[in-house]
Formats: C-alpha cells, sequence, structure tokens
C-alpha cells in the first residue's frame, strides 16, 4: 500500500474509530488495512465502514451478493471484486452468517 493510501486509511479509521457503524445484527471490526464485516445471512442489514456503506443483497449458489459504494457484485467465497475504489473479498459464508472484508 503506498504512503497516501495508507495516511488516508489512518485517518479514517482514527475519524471513524476502530470499529465501524454496524446495523442489523452486523458487526464490523476495522484495522489499519480494512474492515471485517460479519452479516446476518438473513434480513437486511447495511454498514457503512471506510466513508461507504455495504450491504449484504443476499447469498446465490454459494455467492454473496452486496452492494458496496453503490456498485452491486456477486462475489464468490475466496474471491474477490473491486467496487467504488475498494478491494471486497468474500471469507465465508455458513448458515446464519457472511463475512466480508472492504479494503482499499
Amino acid at each position: 500500500m503506498n504512503r497516501r493510501a495508507a495516511a488516508v486509511l489512518t485517518a479514517l479509521v482514527l475519524s471513524f474509530g476502530a470499529a465501524g457503524c454496524g446495523g442489523g445484527g452486523s458487526q464490523t471490526s476495522c484495522a489499519l488495512d480494512g474492515c471485517t464485516i460479519t452479516f446476518p445471512r438473513s434480513g437486511d442489514s447495511t454498514v457503512s465502514v471506510l466513508g461507504v456503506e455495504a450491504r449484504l443483497v443476499g447469498v446465490v449458489n454459494g455467492a454473496a451478493e452486496l452492494v458496496v459504494a453503490g456498485q452491486q457484485i456477486t462475489v464468490p467465497v475466496g474471491g474477490q471484486a473491486d467496487a467504488g475504489g475498494f478491494t471486497v473479498a468474500v471469507d465465508r459464508v455458513t448458515d446464519t452468517e457472511v463475512v466480508v472484508r472492504v479494503a482499499p
């Protein structure tokens, strides 16, 4: 990560605190290299991390359908995609939760 991106991310983490804003039963944990979001698999939950909103739309054939920074993406477990200048990766999908990582 270049120095400018690291400085921006550090400022964002310090501005928003070490944890993002969760909603609808979601949990967030942020560090200097990005945020991990644990969404409940059922229900509608939107979180705000790194200055953008992330929402789990659903899970289809083991892939998470998400809206991040206003862009809808589908990411399989272990895969990643770009949305709004962020890298979005899906770490795990279970019967009860979806774990997503958002990084600049």
